[in-house]
């Protein structure tokens, strides 16, 4: 069966934001509090080629933790398998800024998505390049087809002045011999990557890349093997949700990323990747009305990945 996405998404969108409004804006990052809770946008990019968006998708917005898929991509492409003698492959189960969870396993994150498995993967970055964050960005850039693509400063600068616990993990793995580089080195590439700004239009079609087995959509050349795209679709699928991936995997079943910018991507290999964006956050720190709007959507198409 066809889907008429134009269709689903406008019928789906209208249905979403009248809902009433539950959930908090993000209180812990200064910059990112100060944004109008009552944004919302939705944009789909399908691999035959159909984009259909509806409401603030075009605006851009801090994409925080999603950023941690791109990021991991590219470290990924660069160093392979070895990657995984650093940081693991398995969900927390716990928040994604656990200490004692790091100190348990001696050091070694539990898998990338976490915040103490982002900062590894940074480090991995400051190993390869001199400068990490221009190499980021224009993978990033390259992946997405648009070079404007950029980080807001002062978001980072807003992390950065409160990021106690995030300092906490890294020393606690510097300790373990697990982080090789000048920490601020680390952390200021960390905090830069999350604050990285896109809209839901560019996030969809960045991330068709993983929905058509690690390959541009707009010139088809392979960015990564199908099997390296097949891996962190698994990662998402398992781990892309903090301490909510099992909900979100049971109620939506999309490999996806959520960040506390109150940004959500998700995607259907070989179909399609969307983008939600709603800024009001559940406890567990996802997008109130985006995890609807993706639970629906599902439910829709008729497509989720089981």
């Amino acid at each position: 069966m066809k889907n008429d996405y134009q269709q689903i998404l406008e019928e789906l969108y209208h249905l979403i934001k009248v809902k009433p409004d539950e959930g908090l804006v993000t209180p812990y990052i200064p910059e990112l509090a100060e944004i109008d809770p009552s944004k919302f946008g939705v944009h789909l990019a399908a691999t035959s080629g159909e984009q259909t968006g509806i409401g603030d998708h075009r605006e851009k917005f801090s994409i925080q933790s999603i950023g941690k898929v791109l990021s991991l991509t590219l470290a990924f492409q660069q160093r392979g398998e070895s990657l995984w003698d650093r940081v693991g492959v398995e969900p927390s189960g716990n928040p994604f800024n656990s200490l004692w969870q790091l100190e348990y396993e001696k050091g070694k994150p539990r898998n990338p998505l976490i915040n103490s498995g982002a900062i590894v993967i940074c480090d991995i970055l400051c190993t390869l390049y001199d400068d990490p964050l221009k190499e980021l960005l224009a993978f990033i850039r390259s992946m997405s087809g648009n070079e404007n693509i950029s980080c807001n400063n002062q978001v980072a600068a807003s992390e950065k002045k409160l990021g106690f616990r995030n300092a906490a993990l890294i020393n606690l793995m510097k300790s373990c011999n697990n982080i090789d580089n000048d920490i601020d080195e680390v952390m200021d590439l960390y905090y830069h990557m999350c604050s990285i700004e896109m809209t839901c239009d560019e996030l969809a079609n960045t991330f068709l890349l993983y929905a058509n087995h690690g390959r541009r959509q707009s010139t088809g050349d392979a960015v990564i093997t199908s099997s390296m795209a097949k891996r962190i679709n698994a990662i998402m699928q398992t781990c892309g949700f903090y301490d909510e991936a099992g909900e979100y995997t049971f109620k939506v079943g999309l490999p996806g990323k959520s960040g506390i910018g109150g940004g959500i991507v998700a995607l259907h290999p070989g179909n399609y990747a969307v983008a939600v964006w709603s800024p009001k956050l559940n406890k567990k720190g996802n997008s109130v009305k985006g995890m609807q709007l993706l639970e629906i959507l599902t439910t829709k198409t008729g497509l989720s990945i089981f």
